[in-house]
């Protein structure tokens, strides 16, 4: 079993780090690649990390596994080895990992558990997905279970397991019973938050090593604000 926090550097929250990988618990508002925007993505910032401690002249190697939206927070993975970056690619391509979210939503889901199963369809206009009950053309199918952990005075912490990786799943199929994550404008939240960022964290990360094959089982602390302290 993997160790939980190996150290903090400059906000950069490094949740396991060995040769071959290192983990990141990723803070709201952090791009995990560059885009169009221009801002300097966690990819080049764990880069710099790495050529620093390790005193490397040239550019350091860093591959990008898996992405989180810009708003959320919690555990992204990142291949410091070209060979773990292959083995990890299969690892998550082929669903071989267990996935846990924890999100925060003010209407409290009708069944207290639940399995969703949606066909989801993305607009690229829009940068959204939507979450239809029977397929649609160029739509995937989608599927999560949930669970409601705690009932807060005003919101309602739901634990999710992902069988299927969609793009903005989770938001969109919350969306579609009702239970928009806190902050989430995009899809039905009627405020935002402060920070600019949404109540979905990735909470739990189960996978078999690339190299080691040890079972590495890594929790991300949520982020630290009135509504997740209370979690």
């Amino acid at each position: 079993m993997a160790e939980k926090i190996v150290s903090t550097k400059e906000n950069l929250q490094i949740l396991y780090e060995d040769n071959h990988i290192i983990i990141i618990n990723k803070r709201v508002g952090d791009i995990v690649q560059g885009d169009k925007t221009g801002d300097k993505p966690l990819s080049e910032i764990v880069k710099d990390y790495i050529k620093e401690k390790y005193n490397k002249t040239g550019d350091a190697f860093l591959g990008v596994v898996h992405r989180l939206d810009r708003p959320t927070t919690g555990i992204v993975v990142f291949a410091k080895t070209s060979k773990a970056l292959t083995r990890l690619n299969e690892l998550f391509s082929n669903r071989e990992t267990q996935k846990t979210y924890w999100a925060v939503v003010k209407n409290k889901p009708t069944k207290k558990e639940d399995k969703l199963i949606h066909y989801l369809k993305r607009n690229e206009k829009n940068n959204t997905s939507k979450a239809h009950l029977k397929e649609v053309p160029d739509s995937k199918l989608a599927s999560l279970d949930y669970k409601t952990i705690k009932e807060l005075d005003n919101y309602f912490v739901l634990e999710i397991n992902l069988h299927t990786g969609r793009h903005h799943q989770i938001r969109a199929q919350l969306q579609s019973i009702g239970c928009s994550i806190k902050g989430d404008l995009k899809y039905g939240f009627d405020r935002s938050n402060q920070d600019g960022g949404i109540h979905l964290h990735a909470r739990k990360l189960i996978f078999i090593h690339p190299v080691s094959k040890e079972i590495i089982n890594i929790i991300a602390p949520t982020p630290n604000d009135t509504i997740w302290n209370l979690c």
